[in-house]
């Protein structure tokens, strides 16, 4: 209830400005409009109350209501409806009346589309129904040059204001998307690249080896013992622990190197134009690193990796065919006694173990 509340506040919040601006410059308009007609004194105090009290009562009651999006959405008819009776009572000017009524249904059409401007247009016409009724003008007076000169400022200006608001929800759309686009790409718990995003990612790779025999490696990291530590300390301990070493990989890979949560406790990691042996230091720094680990809270507990990799070469076929060589370097580093670093077609560089 309160994010949607929220969200009717935000959109009252947006149509205040141009509401306020509209009304003030639509005062001096329908002013001019109807000075001919020497209206008694009532009626120059709803035109004030209208242009320059209104926008801010509207937006108080959309402020303090329980659904403000749909009450805002009542004050924008409103608008309209008002709209409408100061065109009947100005006799519907042809220049006056035809401004106020277009800046309306303009800004109406921006927000809420054709359902909103319909609602406008409907009750635009019983608004001029309306002042016809009470005021009796005489039907489309001539425009005068002062009526002419009074509808300058709310045609240049008002247009340019919603020409702003437009712009700003557009900008924050583009960030929303561009915010939503990193959402599908990373793994909510880590922050790093998720298992969709990192295929394309190791396809695009494996595509460029190909087209530019690029030198590339290709390294597939699993945590050591996992599913023992969240069976004896429980998941939340698991995941800060994945948590953990999602920072250990910034600090000790380098920025070229982007990395990716391939799924559990298994991280792939791309090393462009490394030779086997130069991402074999690098992760083996990386492995180092995290068996001298300490948790001060858990300092029993012990961490290590092992860690597959396989360098690109002409023989592979596809990525898949890439990425299932560094999966047999893995299973290798495992048999092999885990908490050490082996690569595909090579003498794993292998380390003291580590038990947990």
């Amino acid at each position: 209830m309160n994010e949607r509340k929220g969200k009717g506040l935000s959109f009252a919040r947006r149509m205040y400005a141009p509401r306020a601006v509209g009304t003030g410059l639509g005062f001096v308009c329908v002013m001019i409009g109807i000075w001919p007609q020497q209206p008694a004194w009532w009626t120059w105090a709803l035109l004030v109350a209208h242009g320059f009290v209104w926008p801010h009562l509207a937006f108080q009651l959309a402020r303090f209501s329980t659904n403000a999006f749909r009450t805002e959405q009542r004050n924008l008819v409103f608008d309209g409806f008002a709209g409408g009776c100061w065109a009947g009572v100005m006799g519907l000017n042809p220049l006056p009346s035809v401004i106020i009524l277009s800046m309306i249904a303009m800004d109406k059409m921006a927000v809420g589309g054709w359902n909103l401007l319909g609602k406008t247009l409907t009750v635009q016409l019983l608004g001029i129904g309306l002042g016809f009724w009470l005021y009796a003008p005489a039907l489309f007076p001539p425009t005068t040059q002062a009526q002419m000169l009074a509808c300058l400022p709310i045609l240049m200006i008002y247009p340019m204001v919603i020409g702003f608001i437009c712009y700003q929800v557009n900008v924050q759309l583009g960030e929303h998307k561009r915010a939503l686009a990193h959402l599908s790409k990373t793994d909510s718990l880590t922050g790093l690249i998720n298992h969709g995003a990192w295929k394309h990612l190791l396809l695009s790779a494996f595509e460029r080896c190909r087209a530019n025999q690029q030198a590339n490696t290709l390294a597939l990291i699993d945590i050591d013992h996992f599913k023992q530590i969240n069976d004896r300390h429980g998941h939340l301990v698991g995941d800060n622990i994945l948590c953990i070493l999602s920072a250990f990989f910034p600090a000790h890979l380098r920025k070229s190197d982007p990395v990716a949560r391939y799924g559990g406790d298994e991280f792939c990691v791309l090393l462009p134009g490394t030779t086997p042996g130069q991402a074999g230091e690098i992760l083996e720094r990386l492995r180092q690193a995290v068996e001298d680990y300490r948790d001060p809270a858990l300092p029993q507990l012990r961490l290590s990796l092992s860690i597959g990799i396989a360098s690109y070469g002409p023989h592979l076929g596809d990525a898949e065919a890439w990425l299932h060589e560094a999966d047999m370097a893995l299973y290798r580093a495992k048999d092999e006694g885990r908490n050490r670093v082996v690569w595909a077609g090579g003498v794993g560089k292998v380390s003291a173990v580590s038990a947990i």
